[in-house]
């Protein structure tokens, strides 16, 4: 396998694609709505040349065997597996200290989320083993992670801070994401979550949560913003986290310094957050289990993705999933993504959560997969470099053992992933067959 860094596994300046039994292209203008999410650009036998980190041809095998800088290409024959964009996990809890298995078990027992939460579980037992933890351990942990988010095809994902919660351990998180893009090939998107939940610190006493949304907004997000650490902001609006008062407090500082918002959303309680992340202009709003009618009628003539992420109700064993026909009926820009954290969404695999938005969320395979790649990357603010395969854009390819790309949702927890591309270096797989 090739090693997992840069200039390691690096093709060479020209690369021929052939032997695809099809190529997902992804290809038009935009993000996908409604009708749209289906529409894949599936080419047949076809064929797509690469320039250093770049699509330069994609099409049907002849056409672009023809072109003259094919003829001279190095080929890389695929042996009728298919071709699709890398996928664009846009949203993730990369950085943190540990598992928290002892929780799981507890969850199995019929213990809540909630009632983990109030006894010291949670987000704070994750926040209390990252203060503890060195900056090489969790350097090393998010290392391993990624890598394993390459092997099963995802080529950019956001990763959030949030599990440090005072200055110095935030900085720290925000500050491995650069670290941690320098060392690996993967892009890491980075977002400021400082308002996560309220801190063990500021709770049990008047005022205490105002308190750490004063510091959020006075000294944390001016420094996030002036050492350009982040894109976005983010907040946990939900009962137990943030209030929406609370949550327009932040993400408008935020806005104030050019870090642009997101939201966490209607997830364990409906509070009002996905219409103030409308509002706000977020970029995304995230969860949306307990939305209503009318969330999805604001989302559905909005800008904002409606970003689901399955695989936190199926760890947690919840029955509510978030409407994703109806959402993607009423216009909603639905994206997927992993929701990889130590507490509710210990996942890395997207083509896991292809699998659960097909029969949890009843999504049909192509949407699902237009909402992991374009979508994914429209909520990145990525979509003109990323998530379709298209000439002048990144190459960026997830190449999988199947002949259909509706095999890859229905082999579910079987990673089909055969090799993956990112910017023209080989950041997963075996020996590639050369002609």
């Amino acid at each position: 396998m090739p090693g997992f860094g840069h200039n390691t596994g690096v093709l060479a300046n020209s690369l021929l694609i052939t032997g695809a039994s099809q190529i997902l292209t992804l290809r038009g203008r935009g993000p996908r709505r409604g009708a749209a999410l289906s529409n894949l650009g599936i080419i047949k036998n076809g064929a797509m040349l690469i320039r250093d980190d770049r699509i330069v041809a994609v099409g049907v095998r002849a056409k672009v065997e023809a072109l003259p800088e094919a003829r001279t290409a190095d080929n890389l024959y695929v042996g009728g597996r298919v071709l699709l964009p890398g996928f664009v996990d846009s949203h993730t809890h990369l950085v943190h200290a540990a598992s928290r298995a002892e929780e799981y078990e507890l969850k199995i027992a019929g213990a809540s989320y909630e009632e983990i939460a109030r006894k010291g579980g949670g987000i704070l037992n994750s926040v209390k083993k990252l203060r503890a933890a060195t900056s090489e351990a969790l350097k090393k942990r998010a290392l391993a992670a990624l890598r394993l988010f390459a092997a099963n095809g995802t080529t950019t994902l956001e990763a959030k801070s949030g599990y440090g919660l005072d200055v110095t351990s935030e900085l720290k998180i925000l500050g491995l994401h650069q670290e941690l893009q320098s060392a690996q090939p993967l892009e890491i998107v980075s977002t400021f979550l400082g308002a996560h939940v309220v801190p063990a610190e500021y709770r049990g006493t008047p005022g205490g949560p105002q308190r750490y949304v004063s510091m959020l907004i006075n000294r944390l997000i001016p420094e996030v913003a002036e050492r350009k650490l982040a894109e976005f902001c983010d907040v946990f609006c939900d009962r137990g986290a943030f209030s929406r008062a609370q949550a327009e407090q932040v993400l408008a500082a935020g806005d104030r310094q050019g870090l642009a918002p997101r939201i966490h959303a209607e997830q364990l309680t409906r509070t009002g957050a996905a219409q103030l992340g409308v509002q706000l202009g977020a970029v995304s709003c995230d969860h949306l289990e307990q939305v209503n009618h009318a969330d999805i009628r604001a989302l559905g003539k909005s800008k904002t993705v409606a970003t689901l992420m399955p695989g936190c109700d199926f760890h947690l064993g919840l029955r509510q999933y978030a409407p994703a026909r109806t959402l993607i009926e009423g216009g909603a820009i639905v994206a997927l993504a992993t929701d990889y954290n130590p507490g509710t969404s210990p996942t890395l695999s997207m083509p896991m959560i292809l699998s659960l938005a097909c029969s949890q969320l009843r999504m049909a395979p192509a949407e699902a997969i237009a909402a992991a790649t374009i979508n994914g990357a429209y909520a990145l603010r990525r979509d003109k470099d990323v998530g379709s395969l298209e000439v002048g854009k990144r190459a960026d390819v997830g190449i999988f053992d199947v002949e259909d790309y509706r095999e890859i949702p229905y082999y579910f927890g079987v990673n089909m992933c055969w090799m993956t591309i990112k910017s023209g270096e080989i950041v997963h797989g075996g020996s590639p067959y050369r002609m």
